[in-house]
């Protein structure tokens, strides 16, 4: 005699089991196990930091936002809608501010590709990596003030680098104080001072590549830019999409200290950025108008971020 084994989810002969059932008793053992000290500890132990994040960034933002619709001086305090807007894209400071973040961007790729070659001969062990490496690093330990105060004296009218170039028998450039080259040169300054951050970032992402795959291309026969381009760009895409926005931000939210010391701004507002805006309309007793000023900023660079990591993530899948 044959015995039928009916199915678990119900005892009436051809009806499946509940799609439910057996999901019920995992999620009630993940629910249990929240409320365990071994279950909640990890959001207990991040709890600090999002608190410190919520209370130091988050509601001064919103402070910030808020504070960006009210007026100054005689109308402190009051609402006046988007008039400190209206008011931020007629001035001329802003609109010069503006172009300058187009000019800031065409120098990201080059810091990113500075620090990912360099990373890179590091990498592969060249003679001397080890005394490189701490090289390429001492600039970022230094203070902006401190740099700012050296390229200043480096690149003056009658500074090293135009000596340098006067006993070659080349032209002599006002490096700061001509409108062309006074931000390009802040900008080449912060690469010099900060690619290697980003060079470290790199070194850390070559340190989680797959050694497998690089030893198959090179039993294969690929030589270094092969490797490079169908191997370590597509294993290290994060990394690459990480570093581009990092230095994306450094370079709109990081250059005042550069700005301050060695141009001031000028001449005129040819090196003005949003940051340095911020400063010098506070420092006008206008608040909230840099207020607006600084949520432009925020926007800025939320937009530039976002815009980075989608063309990047669909590039570096292509490859």
């Amino acid at each position: 005699m044959t015995t039928v084994t009916r199915p678990r989810g119900d005892a009436r002969e051809g009806v499946p089991p509940r799609a439910g059932s057996a999901g019920a008793p995992a999620r009630r053992k993940k629910k249990n196990r929240l409320l365990t000290v071994e279950g909640s500890a990890p959001y207990l132990l991040v709890l600090p930091a999002l608190l410190l994040l919520a209370f130091f960034r988050i509601y001064p933002l919103g402070l910030g936002i808020n504070f960006s619709f009210t007026g100054d001086q005689e109308l402190n305090g009051m609402f006046i809608g988007l008039d400190n807007y209206f008011t931020l894209f007629g001035d001329e400071r802003f609109q010069a501010s503006m172009r300058n973040v187009l000019v800031v961007m065409l120098f990201v790729p080059i810091e990113v590709l500075v620090a990912g070659i360099l990373a890179t001969f590091l990498f592969l062990k060249v003679p001397g990596h080890r005394f490189y490496r701490s090289v390429y690093f001492l600039p970022v330990v230094l203070s902006p003030i401190i740099i700012g105060a050296i390229f200043n004296i480096v690149l003056a009218a009658n500074g090293p680098l135009n000596e340098f170039a006067r006993s070659l028998g080349l032209p002599v450039v006002d490096w700061l104080g001509q409108t062309a080259t006074a931000l390009p040169s802040v900008l080449t300054t912060h690469i010099w001072a900060t690619f290697g951050m980003a060079m470290v970032i790199f070194l850390a992402g070559f340190s989680t590549l797959d050694q497998e795959l690089l030893d198959a291309a090179k039993i294969d026969g690929a030589n270094l830019g092969q490797t490079i381009w169908h191997i370590i760009i597509p294993e290290m895409s994060r990394t690459i999409q990480f570093v581009f926005v990092t230095t994306t931000i450094g370079m709109l939210t990081g250059l005042f200290g550069l700005l301050y010391t060695m141009t001031a701004g000028g001449p005129g507002a040819a090196s003005y950025l949003p940051e340095y805006l911020i400063w010098k309309l506070n420092g006008e007793a206008r608040p909230a108008l840099a207020s607006a000023a600084s949520v432009m900023l925020l926007l800025i660079v939320l937009v530039i971020g976002l815009i980075q990591i989608r063309v990047l993530r669909r590039a570096t899948r292509d490859v």
